[in-house]
C-alpha cells in the first residue's frame, strides 16, 4: 500500500504534467504567431515583382499589413481575453489564423492579400495577450518563467519552420511557390484549434470575472492537489478587493511602474532590430553579397540558432532570473550589432562574417529578450488588469514592429547596413542602462506578492528588489 507521502508526490507529478500539457497546448498559439510572422519573408520579393508595387506600397500592403493587424489585436486583445475568457479567446485565434492562411494563398490582387494578412495579424496580436496571460495564471511561481517562455519557444520554432518550409517549397515549386508558402499554415492552425478545446478555463479569470468559485477550485486542485484551495482563492480575492478599493484608472500613478516596465521592455525588444532581421533576413544577407539561395539557406540557419538559444534561455530563466538574462543579452546585442555595422561601413562583405554575427545577434536575443519579454509583462500587472497590461505591452511591441517593417524597404534602398545596425546598437546601449538602473527581478515570486511590491501610489520609479526565496518559504 502506498504511503501518503508517495501518493502526494505522485499527485504532484501528475499535476505538473497537466500544467505542462496545458501550457504547451496554449503556447502553440506562439507557433502560429512565429510561422505567420516569418513566412512572409519567402514571399517578399516575388510578390513585389508580381504586382509591380513601389517600395512604399510593398512595405504597407504586403510586408507590414499583418503587423498593423497585430497592433489592432494587441490593443483590443484584452477585451475578449477578459470578457469571453482566456480559453475562448485562444480558440478564436485559431480560426483567425486558419482563415488568413487560406485567404492569403488564393488571392489575386494586393488589396485582398492585405486584408487576409490583416486578419492573421489580428490573431497574432490577440495571442500575445491571451496566451501569456493564461499560462501565467495557471503556473506555479517557481516554474512560471519556464512555462510562459514556452510561448516564446513556440514563436521561435514557428519562425524556424517557416524558414525551412519556405526553403523546401521554394526549391521544389517554381511559379507561385509563395502561395504554398503562405497556405501551408492552415494545417497547424487547424490542429491548434482542435487541441485548445481540451484545456480548462483560467481559475483566476473564473474567480474575478465569473465568480465561478467551484469550477475555479476544481482547476486549482488539478494544478496543486496539496494546496489549501480556500486560502488560494481568498488571496486572489483579497488582492482584487485591495485594487477595487483603490478605484484607480489603468493609466494612473498607481500603475505607473508596471506601465513603465512594460513599455520599456517592449520598446527595446523591437529597437534591437529583431523583426527587421526576421522579415528582411534574405534581403540583408543578399546585401552582404551572398547569393539568393545561399541567403535563404542562411536564414534557415539563423532560425535554428534562434531555437537553440531560446531553449537555453528557457532553461535559465527561473534559475538566473529575468534581469540577469537581459543583462547578458544586452552585451551580446552590442557586440554583434557594432561588428555588423563595422562590416558594412568597411565593405568587408561576401564572406561568413556577417552571417556569423547575425547568428550571434539572434543568440543574444533568444537567450534574453526573446525568453523574457512575455514572461515579464505577464508578471508585473495585478490580476484584474493583467490582460489589459499584457495588451498594453504587446501593443507597444507591435506598433514599433509595424513601423520598422513599414519603413525598412525605403531605408534599405537609401542606406547600406552600416548606419542601420549602428542605430540598433545605440538602442541596445540604452537597454543596458534600463536593466542596470530600473528593471526588478521577478523570479520565484507569486503574482499577488508582485502586486504588493510594484503597484501603489507611493511606489518609487527605481529598481525594486524582490526576494522570491523569502516569499515562498
Amino acid at each position: 500500500m502506498l504511503s501518503l507521502t508517495t501518493i502526494t508526490t505522485a499527485q504532484r507529478g501528475l499535476a505538473m504534467s497537466r500544467i505542462v500539457q496545458w501550457s504547451i497546448t496554449v503556447a502553440l498559439a506562439g507557433f502560429l504567431f512565429g510561422f505567420d510572422t516569418a513566412v512572409i519573408s519567402g514571399a517578399d520579393k516575388p510578390i513585389q515583382s508580381l504586382w509591380g508595387l513601389s517600395d512604399l506600397q510593398h512595405g504597407l500592403l504586403i510586408m507590414s499589413m499583418a503587423l498593423w493587424g497585430t497592433v489592432i489585436g494587441a490593443i483590443f486583445g484584452n477585451w475578449p481575453t477578459d470578457t469571453l475568457g482566456r480559453r475562448a479567446t485562444l480558440l478564436m485565434i485559431g480560426v483567425l489564423y486558419l482563415v488568413s492562411a487560406v485567404g492569403s494563398a488564393i488571392v489575386s490582387d494586393p488589396w485582398l492579400f492585405a486584408f487576409f494578412r490583416l486578419i492573421g495579424g489580428i490573431g497574432v496580436g490577440i495571442s500575445s495577450v491571451a496566451a501569456p496571460t493564461y499560462i501565467s495564471e495557471i503556473a506555479p511561481p517557481r516554474q512560471r518563467g519556464f512555462l510562459v517562455a514556452l510561448y516564446q519557444f513556440n514563436i521561435v520554432f514557428g519562425i524556424l519552420m517557416a524558414f525551412v518550409s519556405n526553403y523546401v517549397i521554394g526549391s521544389v515549386i517554381g511559379d507561385d511557390a509563395w502561395r504554398w508558402m503562405l497556405g501551408i499554415e492552415a494545417v497547424p492552425a487547424l490542429i491548434y484549434t482542435l487541441m485548445i478545446t481540451r484545456v480548462p478555463r483560467s481559475p483566476r479569470w473564473l474567480i474575478l470575472n465569473k465568480n465561478a468559485i467551484e469550477e475555479a477550485a476544481s482547476v486549482l486542485r488539478l494544478i496543486n492537489p496539496a494546496a489549501d484551495v480556500d486560502a488560494d482563492i481568498a488571496a486572489i480575492r483579497d488582492a482584487e478587493a485591495q485594487e477595487q478599493s483603490a478605484k484607480a484608472p489603468f493609466f494612473s500613478r498607481r500603475y505607473r511602474l508596471p506601465l513603465l516596465l512594460a513599455f520599456l521592455i517592449a520598446f527595446f525588444n523591437q529597437l534591437s532590430g529583431i523583426n527587421f532581421i526576421i522579415y528582411y533576413a534574405p534581403r540583408v544577407l543578399e546585401a552582404a553579397e551572398l547569393g539568393s539561395q545561399a541567403a535563404l539557406l542562411s536564414t534557415a540557419g539563423i532560425g535554428l540558432v534562434n531555437l537553440i538559444f531560446t531553449m537555453i534561455g528557457m532553461s535559465l530563466i527561473d534559475r538566473f532570473g529575468r534581469r540577469t538574462l537581459l543583462f547578458i543579452g544586452s552585451a551580446g546585442y552590442l557586440v554583434s550589432l557594432v561588428m555588423i555595422s563595422r562590416a558594412f561601413f568597411a565593405e568587408a562583405l561576401g564572406g561568413i562574417e556577417v552571417p556569423m554575427l547575425l547568428a550571434l545577434f539572434i543568440a543574444a536575443h533568444a537567450i534574453s529578450q526573446g525568453a523574457v519579454i512575455w514572461v515579464f509583462i505577464s508578471e508585473v500587472f495585478p490580476n484584474h488588469v493583467r490582460a489589459r497590461g499584457q495588451s498594453f505591452g504587446a501593443s507597444i511591441h507591435w506598433v514599433f514592429a509595424a513601423l520598422i517593417t513599414l519603413v525598412m524597404p525605403w531605408i534599405l534602398s537609401t542606406f547600406n547596413g552600416g548606419p542601420v545596425f549602428a542605430f540598433f546598437a545605440l538602442m541596445m546601449l540604452l537597454q543596458l542602462l534600463f536593466v542596470i538602473f530600473l528593471m526588478p527581478e521577478t523570479k520565484n515570486v507569486s503574482l499577488e506578492e508582485l502586486q504588493r511590491h510594484l503597484v501603489g501610489d507611493n511606489v518609487r520609479l527605481r529598481r525594486v528588489r524582490l526576494s522570491g526565496a523569502r516569499v515562498l518559504r
